[in-house]
């Protein structure tokens, strides 16, 4: 029975009854977990288990019995617990059954007091020799099953292997703070790998270890261990990105209706480019600009869209691409793959000033040739070329007086062989034809907002605030970086604005639709319209326009991540690299400057002073790989 005074669990942890029950209710008092302070409760009978009915002293004394050394593990009323649990055990009538609280502890203790009750169940519950009842715990009466022989040894093996495990675990981790790793210990390792690749920001083992516990740090143990190499790439795992293409497959192109362009249109691009989406021709009235037709099977919110949009755009990295669409997809997409390519194409008629008379935009089949852009150099005199370097120039000048920004800063080609993960970088020369092959995209992009805007297409317009103002622009590489500091980053919306970097009054990007999610679903805005389809309305586009952004800006950060730490692996694999610095700024602590050779802009400290533009030879003085630093000094 309940009274005052009485013993009772709540919530499984000792507490005494503190008055007489009233209404259905009586108040009980405990010891909180976390601070240890009393507290007070009115529960109901259902939310106890009667221990002793009392009158016990306080809760302190019943709290403070059940430290007491008497019922320690080991302790002399253990002992008589044990020989109570071989006498159950040699009855074969109570071998196995159920026994009551009260009734157990007159086996081995006699006359039970109230103050030592929550002692001797805390004893009973955390022994080997029995189990609660669950059952009949929850039923709020406190009944124990003698465990077998066979149950009490398996808990004794499953302790000792524990015991063996922590062992083996504390003497790890004191191989651990030494970086002297045997054979094995890499199964140890695991959490630290989790927390290298961003997939955790906890690491068990570097908390053991009273290591700081951040993907740098545990970057660092993993290389100084040897557990990684330092080709060991983290950075698009960092940023949640699959290092593989996507999976499912396009179907193939739907047989349609298609204006077949008659001549030959030029694919040109760097020699390495295994995904051409774009070609061009001009025909002696019209410049057309043949465009890559995914949009023509992937619909929008498909399963295909839906991972085109989780991924933002293709990954590019030294060790390869990661496509946003299957690469399977390739052969009947891309253009000059085929015999015939299928494209989305802009025809665009010219005033005699180069600016955009007209544009219209057709389902089309077009005979693609391939060209590299050193290939394309050659001919750019040809009468197949020699129209489009016009039409190039002419467009750049316009753009030129429209307030264009041209900015051309180092930049390089990294690549990893895959056998031996050496580095190779190479300057990038921009052929005369890249150029040309820019305006031509440029020309496709302002056309399609065009024609966009006149047919009230619902599409992602693409702009840019005027540059802030500079009073003068130094020459070289100084000159372009103040160019570029002066810049603000681009927007996307559902109005024409003007791009002030490009210097044309609207401007949309539609010209890489097997590479970027924005230009995809223009794409499909524009297929939509031309094949008499619901569009998407423009908050849907624009939401899904922003997710797919923001999906690329990850990518973007995991390129520049990944092309920094190859950067540092190239110099890693060759100590004895020096090269020329130009100076870009003198305005911070240390000299900003611009190694050429490896596209790095670093702060470098020199003696006396030094000029912008000046280029002075460096060498390496130090590397912290996981930290993505680099130190030079002057040679």
């Amino acid at each position: 029975m309940i009274k005052k005074n009485s013993v009772v669990l709540y919530k499984n942890e000792a507490a005494l009854v503190t008055d007489s029950p009233s209404g259905g209710k009586f108040p009980v008092q405990f010891q909180g977990q976390k601070d240890g302070t009393y507290s007070s409760q009115n529960v109901r009978e259902k939310d106890v288990v009667l221990l002793h009915e009392g009158p016990a002293s306080s809760l302190k004394a019943v709290l403070d019995k059940a430290k007491s050394n008497d019922f320690a593990t080991g302790g002399p009323v253990e002992k008589q617990l044990e020989e109570a649990h071989e006498l159950l055990l040699s009855d074969e009538s109570t071998s196995s059954s159920p026994i009551v609280f009260s009734e157990l502890v007159q086996l081995f203790y006699g006359d039970l007091t109230a103050d030592d009750s929550y002692a001797v169940y805390s004893l009973i519950r955390n022994t080997l020799y029995f189990s609660i009842s669950q059952k009949d715990f929850d039923s709020q009466k406190l009944v124990f099953i003698p465990r077998s022989p066979d149950e009490i040894k398996a808990i004794k093996d499953k302790a000792e292997q524990k015991g063996k495990e922590e062992e083996l675990r504390a003497a790890f981790i004191q191989r651990l703070k030494q970086k002297q790793l045997i054979e094995g210990d890499s199964k140890y390792m695991v959490d630290v790998e989790s927390l290298a690749l961003g997939k955790t920001d906890k690491s068990r083992t570097m908390h053991d270890a009273h290591m700081k516990e951040t993907p740098e740090r545990a970057h660092k143990l993993l290389l100084d261990t040897g557990i990684w190499k330092i080709t060991r790439n983290p950075y698009p795992y960092r940023w949640g990105l699959s290092m593989h293409s996507a999976s499912e497959s396009l179907a193939s192109p739907p047989e349609e209706e298609r204006l077949e362009v008659e001549g030959i249109s030029y694919a040109i691009d760097n020699e390495w480019s295994a995904d051409p989406d774009d070609a061009v021709a001009f025909d002696g009235k019209y410049l057309w600009v043949h465009i890559a037709d995914p949009a023509s099977t992937v619909m929008p919110d498909s399963s295909i869209d839906k991972v085109a949009r989780e991924r933002g755009s293709t990954l590019y990295i030294p060790e390869g691409a990661s496509r946003m669409l299957c690469e399977e997809s390739l052969e009947d997409y891309a253009l000059g793959l085929t015999p015939k390519s299928r494209a989305l194409s802009f025809r665009v008629e010219l005033n005699d000033d180069g600016t955009i008379k007209d544009c219209q935009i057709f389902k089309t089949l077009v005979n693609v040739k391939r060209l590299t852009y050193q290939e394309a150099d050659t001919l750019k005199e040809s009468p197949e070329l020699k129209p489009l370097f016009d039409i190039a120039e002419k467009n750049e000048q316009r753009r030129k007086k429209s307030g264009a920004v041209q900015i051309q800063m180092p930049e390089v080609n990294i690549s990893v062989d895959p056998e031996t993960k050496n580095v190779t970088i190479k300057e990038v020369v921009h052929p005369q034809s890249s150029a040309m092959i820019r305006e031509m995209m440029l020309l496709a992009g302002e056309g399609a907002a065009r024609f966009a805007f006149q047919n009230g297409i619902p599409f992602p317009f693409v702009s840019q605030e005027e540059p802030d103002r500079i009073e003068s622009v130094p020459e070289g590489l100084a000159g372009q970086y103040r160019l570029r500091r002066c810049m603000h980053r681009r927007s996307v919306g559902v109005t024409p604005s003007m791009h002030c970097g490009l210097g044309l009054a609207m401007y949309s990007q539609v010209t890489s639709p097997l590479r970027r999610y924005g230009d995809l679903i223009a794409h499909m805005q524009l297929r939509a319209f031309l094949d008499k389809r619901q569009m998407l309305d423009k908050d849907t586009m624009l939401m899904r326009v922003a997710m797919g952004e923001e999906s690329a800006q990850a990518a973007h950060k995991a390129e520049r991540k990944s092309n920094m730490h190859w950067t540092l692996v190239y110099l890693l694999q060759n100590p004895e690299w020096t090269g020329k610095a130009v100076c870009l700024d003198t305005s911070q602590k240390l000299p900003l400057f611009s190694i050429p050779s490896l596209a790095l802009e670093v702060n470098i400290a020199v003696n006396g002073e030094v000029s912008i533009n000046q280029e002075i030879d460096v060498k390496v003085s130090s590397i912290n790989l996981p930290e993505l630093t680099v130190d030079f000094k002057p040679v």
